[in-house]
């Protein structure tokens, strides 16, 4: 077989493939001998098919799977050999002839590759990338150790109602003369918030209610259609009927009581005896916290190196038609449009890849499964903090983290955080950075402004 590249431009090239008799016909004749073998057919025992009957029956196919086979193989295996950087796959060129696989014997196949543009990347000491160390003050952790307590907290009953609680209860449609209407609209275990009533006068009505009290408001006035609706278990258009004043006998006031801060907390938190007072507790905290302000100044770097590395190499050339043309091969569910509208931002993101490749050989950066595991691992602790749960045992760590490696599209996002994660620590001792201190406040300015 012969198979040839013609560049077209330093961006595009052309493989074509010509394929003889001689290529092929063993292979063949071994994939129809195979048939006679496996093949069951009245009149004829198991295996012992003619030859000749099952060339006529299987012949075609057996042709036309041999050569896609050889075809594919001999691509792939001349693009490896002669170390082809290429974008996506190979397609068919669009001038390619119909091939009469039947009745012909010599075939000659051409593939358009779009080939990955050459430029040099390399960063230095001589290379200066901000850094931005977000600075933790007694208010951060105030408000850390608040929410903490808020998320570690537990409902409690209590007689008199105040901004935050919910209330429970009967609530009764009234008529005009302020008696509940025969068949109107009724709910049991109705439940309030008056702090997100949207009219101060309604909110008002709730002020010191205590349990076993019948207070008469007007929900249309407390609330908007959709919430009318929720809160009276009927459709908006049903709302539309129902607008008058209601009774709400109150059967419960519940109120959300932040944990305390004692032992008890503190071993939930951080597991038994590891922490024993409050000052002890919030170091713990002020550490947890440095930890995840780090996190959020390595991906403010990783950004900003981002920048700094796409202005350096410059504008790359693209294939750009050639590029669109593989994205509506990989998106066949997609008309043109999706193309035209997504195609700058992926091109943007191809650049930055073929960067972070570079940049990751260069400095030695490789992603093996533990990395991947370790990612998934962090993943999962993270999650768990968010709600407060931060002494969590690794079993149970190591079980949803295993859930998630079961996914390939989580595990291909597992494998880019674990690249950006490591690439990001080496980096950061190859280039000088430029540490500036900054307020959490200022910090989360930077992303407002990428916001707008």
């Amino acid at each position: 077989m012969n198979i040839s590249l013609e560049k077209n431009t330093p961006a595009t090239a052309v493989i074509t493939l010509k394929m003889e008799k001689a290529d092929y016909e063993a292979d063949v004749t071994k994939a129809i001998k195979n048939f006679c073998q496996k093949a069951q057919m009245p009149g004829f025992r198991p295996g012992k098919i003619p030859f000749g009957m099952a060339k006529k029956i299987y012949g075609a196919q057996a042709k036309m799977e041999t050569i896609n086979k050889l075809l594919s193989d001999k691509l792939f295996s001349y693009i490896r050999e002669e170390k082809l950087n290429i974008l996506g796959e190979p397609l068919p060129n669009e001038q390619q002839q119909t091939q009469d696989i039947e009745n012909q014997d010599e075939f000659e196949f051409t593939f358009d590759v779009a080939l990955t543009p050459e430029f040099k990347i390399e960063l230095t000491s001589k290379d200066t990338i901000n850094y931005y160390e977000i600075e933790i003050g007694e208010e951060q952790i105030d408000q850390q150790v608040k929410a903490l307590t808020q998320q570690a907290g537990h409902p409690e009953e209590v007689e008199e109602y105040k901004e935050g609680d919910i209330l429970r209860g009967l609530l009764a449609e009234l008529g005009e003369d302020g008696q509940p209407i025969e068949g109107g609209v009724q709910v049991e275990k109705g439940s309030l918030m008056p702090q997100y009533m949207q009219s101060d006068d309604q909110k008002k009505i709730f002020d010191g209610a205590k349990k076993n009290d019948v207070l008469t408001f007007n929900p249309a006035e407390a609330y908007g259609d959709t919430e009318l609706a929720s809160l009276l278990r009927i459709t908006k258009e049903e709302a539309e009927n129902h607008k008058g004043n209601f009774s709400f006998q109150v059967n419960e006031i519940s109120r959300y009581v932040p944990a305390e801060l004692n032992q008890e907390f503190f071993d939930r938190m951080f597991g038994k005896d590891a922490v024993k007072s409050e000052e002890e507790f919030r170091g713990k905290v002020k550490e947890q916290l440095a930890k995840q302000f780090e996190a959020d100044s390595d991906y403010k770097f990783l950004l900003d190196l981002r920048a700094y590395a796409e202005k350096k190499v410059g504008e790359v050339e693209f294939p750009n038609e050639m590029l669109k043309r593989i994205m509506i091969a990989n998106n066949k569910d997609k008309d043109a449009s999706f193309v035209e509208e997504n195609f700058e931002n992926s091109v943007k993101e191809l650049k930055w890849h073929l960067i972070k490749e570079q940049l990751a050989e260069a400095n030695k950066v490789k992603v093996e499964d533990k990395d991947i595991k370790a990612t998934a691992l962090e993943a999962v602790r993270f999650q768990f903090a968010q709600y407060g749960m931060a002494n969590i045992p690794d079993e149970y760590l190591e079980q949803y983290a295993q859930q998630m490696l079961k996914d390939q599209n989580q595990v291909n996002g597992l494998v880019e955080r674990a690249i950006d994660s490591k690439l990001t620590g080496v980096l950061k001792e190859v280039v000088k950075l430029k540490r500036t201190a900054i307020s959490q406040e200022d910090f989360g300015k930077f992303f407002e402004e990428k916001k707008d």
